[in-house]
């Protein structure tokens, strides 16, 4: 076994070497006893791969299994992966155990990471051969850099249904421009996207500079603790294949008055914040526009504070979103047919699974698509259980279905927008309850925060009710009950 894996394994704690055992296994990399499941039933045999979520193991269970890796490769990328973990826990506790120096860009890194959604959308294959993982350097002196570089990226479609970059801007803390380059990408483009990039084939021609160019650009500019800002800035690191530990996203640094329907776009947020939008309606991107854009909202959050939550223009919601609903929290052996069924009377037109799906485990998510917004009211209101908020406070059930095996799945089953939004007028009773909040003091605040964490422990308890529900499945079908 390679001194590498050893040093792997020595820098990390239980939580670090859970994570990198979870990307070996979203991944299906294998050491020379098989792979995660495989590792866990030849090791444990009273439990085997029925317990199987590498939170819940020992850290000894946990790094003998990283050392049934030999591959220098694998051990490589899996050192890659330890490095990035390390990096954002060291500097999150650095944070907690002095608050009292913590810079006021710091303090938006942690609000960023701090975020429910951080870890879905920043947990990249970092240990993929393509991917580079910048160097932090010593985390006490990385956390003192003030130094800000924003950052946007236009993508298109290739032939393999995969993104690729086409242009990336850059723009530092004075808003000069360090980056403003056309990239070509190493795929056949079946699709320039040029209504929304503003780019065709012919702005290509004769351009040289690859990914692997940007990647060592942005290498010597994020060094030594450089944080790297953006809208949705994970969509431009996913493209870029570039891993970053101090980042700050503008989606997720702000509060907003009303739970709204995924996150505000660049442009609804420039408005309220700045005063002013990015573009006009149905304009094309301007790469660079969009980098100076995001900084400025960062230097607004670090002038103004905007502590207190903002209003975000929402009535321009997709009359095909509000026809769907979302599926969540799915076992993966659960058939689309069988969610077919479930909807047959409401006019379902479809399930459409997400392919890019980063829920944990055996699980996955799916839009159910129906003809009319009315049909997936309806769906919704007569599914039985009780209606709950998720955490950007749009409605959802918790639903349970026999399958055609017997078996019972339960999953949840979500409404794309806040109810208050399928309707333009307001009720009386609507302007009754938002004057009592207005008249919300201080404990009674207090109380609506110890209400949310309560309803965050529920949620954390539902995920382990079906984890539970999974253990128990699989114990029946191995054992013939």
């Amino acid at each position: 076994m390679s001194q590498s894996m050893e040093k792997v394994i020595a820098r990390a704690d239980k939580e670090i070497l859970a994570e990198v055992v979870r990307f070996a296994q979203k991944q299906g990399m294998k050491g020379t006893k098989g792979g995660w499941k495989d590792f866990l039933d030849h090791r444990d045999k009273k439990f085997g791969s029925n317990l199987s979520d590498p939170g819940k193991r020992s850290i000894d269970i946990l790094a003998a299994f990283l050392r049934t890796f030999a591959e220098e490769e694998d051990i490589k990328f899996l050192g890659k992966v330890a490095r990035s973990c390390v990096d954002r826990k060291a500097l999150m506790q650095r944070t907690r155990n002095s608050p009292d120096v913590e810079y006021p860009e710091q303090r938006l890194v942690r609000l960023t990471i701090e975020h429910p959604q951080f870890v879905q959308h920043y947990s990249f294959p970092t240990f993929d051969k393509e991917w580079m993982v910048t160097n932090l350097g010593k985390v006490s002196k990385a956390m003192k850099s003030t130094k800000m570089i924003a950052i946007d990226c236009e993508m298109v479609l290739c032939e393999d249904g995969t993104e690729a970059v086409v242009k990336v801007c850059a723009v530092d803390n004075n808003l000069e421009v360090i980056i403003d380059n056309l990239v070509k990408p190493n795929k056949a483009i079946v699709d320039f996207r040029t209504e929304i990039t503003g780019i065709s084939a012919k702005d290509l021609e004769g351009i040289t500079c690859s990914l692997t160019d940007i990647q060592k650009s942005l290498k010597k500019l994020l060094s030594h603790g450089t944080i790297l800002v953006g809208h949705s800035l994970h969509n431009d690191l996913q493209a870029l294949k570039v891993d970053h530990a101090r980042v700050i996203d503008t989606q997720l640094i702000f509060k907003y008055q009303e739970a709204i329907h995924a996150r505000p776009s660049l442009n609804n947020l420039c408005k309220s914040v700045l005063g002013c939008g990015v573009r006009k309606e149905g304009a094309p991107h301007n790469c660079l526009d969009d980098a100076c854009a995001a900084m400025k909202l960062v230097l607004a959050k670090l002038k103004h504070g905007f502590d207190d939550p903002i209003a975000i223009e929402t009535k321009n919601v997709p009359k095909a979103d509000i026809a769907k609903l979302f599926l969540h929290k799915i076992l993966v052996d659960v058939p689309s047919g069988e969610l077919l069924k479930m909807f047959a009377e409401y006019n379902i037109v479809e399930v459409q699974w997400q392919l890019n799906s980063r829920a944990r485990g055996h699980m996955r998510s799916a839009y159910a698509v129906f003809k009319d917004p009315k049909d997936a009211q309806e769906a919704f209101d007569n599914i039985e259980g009780e209606q709950e908020k998720d955490s950007s406070g749009r409605p959802q059930k918790l639903a349970s279905m026999q399958l055609s095996t017997g078996a019972t799945a339960t999953f949840y089953v979500r409404k794309m927008t806040p109810d208050n939004l399928l309707s333009n007028k307001r009720s009386a009773e609507d302007e009754i309850v938002e004057h009592k909040k207005r008249k919300i003091d201080c404990n009674q605040c207090n109380h609506l925060t110890e209400i949310e964490r309560l309803k965050q422990e529920i949620r954390q308890r539902d995920d382990e009710i079906l984890n539970l529900q999974k253990i128990l499945s699989a114990l029946t079908r191995k054992h013939g009950l």
